[in-house]
């Protein structure tokens, strides 16, 4: 399978390449974005080299796949946004995303989420996508409610950051929900 291009009215999501390396570090050596992203953020470049590597094992193995959210105007790299834990077989996945702090609130994850809950649905074949949001993270949590995502529970001590477990709310849209 060759990975897909997806456009939506101010975005590209593209396939990221080790030529993506600096606008990756960029994004993740940025202690606002990994908050709560479930790691520390990034120190060197190589760490930022092995994240793009393993989006293309985990494509290639068709576990997953990582998107780069590039600005159409400014053709930038912004954020990236894909699918984790994909089981295609069981028509399942978990959506992740991250996007540089001068980028939020403008609507940009919004567009790029719906734009991957439609390939997920109309392409992939997948009838549940999951979110696991930190409960202190706000923003996420209601971008999610206000796409139609519904709040499933907590997953009690589920991801340990900074040396501390944390509880995640795990949020899903089901394919029959989406369609209303």
């Amino acid at each position: 399978m060759d990975f897909p291009i997806l456009e939506t009215e101010r975005l590209s999501l593209v396939q990221i390449t080790q030529k993506n390396v600096d606008e990756i570090f960029s994004i993740f050596s940025n202690e606002e974005v990994t908050k709560y992203y479930g790691m520390n953020p990034f120190t060197e470049k190589d760490q930022a080299v092995k994240m793009i590597d393993s989006f293309q094992t985990r494509f290639e193995n068709q576990q997953g796949m990582r998107f780069g959210i590039v600005e159409t105007e400014s053709k930038k790299l912004i954020g990236t946004i894909g699918l984790n834990n994909l089981v295609l077989h069981a028509r399942r996945t978990e959506i992740g995303y991250d996007l540089l702090p001068e980028y939020w609130r403008k609507g940009y994850m919004s567009e790029a989420i719906k734009e991957i809950t439609s390939y997920c649905f109309d392409k992939l074949g997948i009838y549940r996508i999951g979110a696991i949001i930190f409960p202190n993270n706000t923003a996420s949590s209601t971008l999610v409610k206000k796409l139609g995502f519904q709040k499933e529970g907590l997953l009690r001590g589920y991801l340990v950051q900074g040396n501390q477990s944390h509880d995640l709310n795990i949020f899903s849209l089901i394919k029959p929900d989406w369609k209303k």
